[in-house]
């Protein structure tokens, strides 16, 4: 078996693990999505509506910031999907796990922790602070 470091991607087996991994997630995103989509639009309310309004005035300002949190956390979501089904194509294409700035294998602790990684720890703690 070839060691980590030499090697030049991962073979068929390691990339169904991760696939494997990355599907899992895929699908507990996008169940996440949902939830937070339904509270975002309100389809599911059991609020106030029907109660005094002196109670709806005091929780409007509320239900406004927590829409906002929800369709900011909706968004960050949406991106994490696309990073992990992008991360899938990568797998088909045999070059998921390398490292788009040294070209050399992401390790796969990292991979099994944040399974959309392009860059190993090296380059990251490396590359230029935005």
């Amino acid at each position: 078996m070839e060691n980590e470091k030499t090697k030049t991607r991962y073979s068929d087996i390691e990339l169904q693990e991760f696939k494997d991994i990355i599907l899992n997630k895929v699908s507990k995103a996008k169940n996440d999505l949902v939830m937070l989509t339904e509270a975002y639009i309100n389809n599911n309310d059991h609020g106030t509506n029907d109660t005094s309004p002196t109670f709806k005035v005091l929780e409007e300002g509320n239900s406004v910031l927590t829409k906002e949190e929800n369709s900011k956390l909706a968004s960050r979501q949406e991106k994490f999907i696309r990073n992990l089904e992008n991360a899938l194509i990568r797998i088909e294409n045999k070059t998921y796990g390398v490292c788009r700035a040294t070209g050399k294998l992401i390790s796969k602790e990292r991979l099994k922790s944040v399974p959309h990684a392009t860059l190993s720890i090296d380059a990251k703690m490396n590359r230029p602070k935005a």
